[in-house]
């Protein structure tokens, strides 16, 4: 079982030729409205590749709910913890979405803010394999409920994103960091680390941080540095990108699903950067992201079905 404690919001997509700069006003295509948030997207990239997945964290009382929570609902994930806040508002990201399938966000967190680590009970973390976190609900909370998990034998995952201001982290109960190359940058110049090659700035954070980094490198593929000073890597995938926006949550989720299943590094690793891959292909988050079927079919053949 993967338990994921994190942010559910509304995602509010505009297809622009390029971003608007400051006090400029551009012209998009149509409306896209999707279920997105990093938790929920994890929690849903875990559910399609076939683990048990619980999400906990906190939706308002008004009309976004409903249709934030739809897609976790009809995959079947556990929303049986989950708050419903009175008085607040669901979260909702604004995302411009670059034709070079780039994308620019803001997000208005709402009740992601009223997320509780004590809604994960004890007995849920004695039966999860992974916990799965992220930065878009409070870092005390998801603080306390990592040295929670950690001290049942629970292996916990964070998903660095987005990156807090000021002072390094607290990775002290993390047993994996998920990071991609900004947020490492980010951790390691934090931590006073000199190296200015990825891999060895990745190992240089393992061994200074005692955790592993997860590294995504885009079409460059993916490394996992441990802290023991081991690294695994596996080879990205040239795609044609359509939309970035639920790549890494993407990315996280299947991760962390791999894992509970009992994969080996190697085996998680691949599934995770395919299921980024085929995920990059399809616009939105939650709807672009691959069965189990999908990424299997994709590691065999190199081809999208």
């Amino acid at each position: 079982m993967v338990i994921v404690f994190g942010s559910v919001n509304l995602d509010l997509s505009v297809p622009v030729r390029q971003a608007p700069g400051p006090g400029e006003t551009v012209l998009g295509g149509a409306l896209l409205m999707g279920a997105g948030g990093k938790g929920a997207n994890q929690a849903h990239a875990a559910r399609r590749y076939g683990a048990a997945v619980a999400l906990v964290g906190a939706v308002g009382d008004d009309s976004l709910a409903a249709s934030a929570l739809a897609s976790l609902e009809a995959a079947g994930v556990d929303l049986t913890a989950l708050r419903r806040v009175t008085g607040m508002r669901t979260g909702a990201a604004l995302i411009t979405l670059e034709s070079q399938g780039e994308n620019r966000i803001a997000v208005a967190p709402g009740a992601n803010d009223a997320a509780c680590a004590d809604d994960v009970s004890d007995a849920a973390l004695d039966a999860a394999k992974v916990l799965l976190l992220q930065i878009e609900v409070p870092t005390a909370q998801s603080g306390a409920l990592a040295r929670r998990a950690h001290a049942r034998g629970c292996r916990v995952m964070l998903n660095a994103a987005p990156m807090p201001a000021g002072d390094a982290l607290d990775l002290e109960a993390i047993d994996v960091v998920i990071v991609n190359r900004i947020e490492l940058d980010q951790l390691a110049d934090a931590s006073g680390l000199a190296a200015d090659v990825p891999q060895a700035r990745a190992l240089d954070l393992a061994r200074r941080r005692r955790c592993d980094v997860l590294l995504t490198l885009g079409h460059e593929g993916a490394l996992l540095a441990t802290q023991g000073g081991a690294v695994h890597a596996v080879p990205g995938h040239r795609i044609d990108v359509v939309d970035s926006t639920g790549a890494g949550d993407t990315f996280a989720g299947v991760y962390a699903a791999a894992c509970a299943a009992g994969q080996d590094i190697a085996a998680a690793l691949l599934a995770a950067n395919a299921a980024a891959a085929l995920c990059c292909m399809r616009r939105g988050a939650q709807d672009a992201q691959p069965a189990r079927v999908e990424i299997d079919a994709f590691l065999k053949t190199g081809e999208a079905a």
